[in-house]
């Protein structure tokens, strides 16, 4: 339905309502509490605004360069940031068509949306553009149109972000970075940016948003340093319904976002995210980010998914380990995953074991779970 016809829908009673409703309303009203993804503990209410959501969106749109002729695919749940604020909010924003494809996410039934009418921008999680890449019938939809969108949600690995671009002809397509507290986005690559930003990085940051990188200490780390990331500015959300400590630990007396994500900004601004803090592994007195360790492994062809996670072990304290789930038709063994990490990678980084499954725990948005990983395979290694 076009806007202009569901406006025709409303007769004098409704305009009247708008009218009083738009006057009674205060930009910095708290609007939604929109709970987080709880994949590194219980979901916490996040208290947003007006001005948080509405001004993320225009942001977002504006990094895409949405005008009246785009059309998005919308295949990201609509209770979550991703479908409510850089879905409807953004195309709302900017007069950009909506297509929805269903009620919850179907790779055929996203695909044929995509070819049926002409999208030209798709929105989605790593694991969702994967599974469209891998749909057996893949090259029969006419993806032609397409020509921006958001992949976010999760970290991309490179290899996906490269075939979205060469196979979907998506050579506009934008990496989007931030979390539920923060409206959700703080960086964003742009539609002419390099592809080498854009599939080794999350961009830049988005206007009126400051960001730092700090150390365990809470001092700034010099440019290229790994650190914690926070961000300032008109997104962060007022705080976590009823949650007063959980809020005084996440945002700080100067008004800064901790965001628990490990990262670097080099000098053009762009930023690289290492890990989430809690999934730094630490073995054998290194370091190790999981991140990495995943994107290596991913290169094996026939990989569809990865995981890595530390376990508990008598001598390494944590042992790197590799949950992979292989490609429907294809067989892989665990000791060509560790021999193709061991001549791709330092010793101390490779796996020390590697679990196959069918399929790994995600939660209705689409993101990761590993800390039901750690918990299901949380003996696994502990005789050594």
């Amino acid at each position: 339905m076009l806007f202009s016809a569901f406006v025709r829908l409303a007769g004098p009673g409704h305009h009247s309502r708008l009218g009083r409703l738009s006057a009674a309303l205060d930009p910095d009203d708290a609007i939604n509490i929109q709970f987080t993804s709880g994949t590194t503990g219980l979901p916490k209410g996040a208290t947003l605004t007006h001005f948080n959501v509405v001004n993320n969106a225009r942001y977002c749109a504006k990094a895409m360069a949405f005008g009246r002729e785009d059309r998005l695919c919308i295949p990201v749940p609509l209770y979550h940031c991703f479908g409510m604020v850089l879905g409807v909010l953004a195309c709302a924003a900017a007069a950009t068509t909506m297509v929805f494809c269903g009620e919850s996410f179907d790779a055929k039934a996203t695909l044929t949306a995509i070819d049926k009418h002409k999208c030209t921008a798709l929105h989605g999680v790593p694991t969702m553009f994967i599974a469209m890449l891998d749909e057996p019938d893949f090259s029969l939809y006419d993806l032609s149109s397409l020509r921006t969108g958001i992949m976010a949600g999760a970290p991309c690995p490179v290899e996906t972000m490269r075939r979205v671009i060469e196979r979907m002809h998506m050579k506009e397509v934008t990496i989007a970075y931030g979390m539920t507290e923060t409206s959700p986005v703080s960086f964003q690559s742009r539609t002419d940016d390099p592809v080498e930003r854009r599939v080794n990085t999350v961009g830049r940051i988005h206007p009126h948003v400051e960001a730092k990188i700090i150390d365990g200490s809470g001092n700034l780390v010099p440019v290229g340093s790994v650190g914690e990331l926070c961000t300032r500015g008109y997104s962060v959300m007022r705080g976590y319904w009823g949650e007063d400590g959980l809020t005084a630990e996440a945002i700080d007396r100067a008004g800064w976002m901790h965001s628990g994500d490990l990262a670097t900004i080099d000098a053009d601004g762009y930023i690289t995210v290492v890990d989430r803090k809690k999934d730094m592994i630490k073995t054998g007195g290194e370091n190790v980010a999981s991140r990495e360790v995943e994107e290596t492994i991913f290169r094996i062809a026939e990989v569809s998914e990865v995981a890595v996670i530390g376990l508990p072990h008598p001598y390494w304290i944590e042992a790197v380990t590799a949950i992979v789930v292989v490609k429907a038709g294809h067989e892989l063994s665990e000791a060509q995953v560790l021999s193709f990490c061991r001549d791709n990678m330092a010793g101390f980084k490779s796996p020390k074991a590697v679990v196959f499954v069918e399929s790994l725990p995600r939660n209705p948005s689409g993101k990761l779970l590993k800390r039901e990983l750690r918990t299901r395979y949380a003996d696994l290694l502990k005789e050594g």
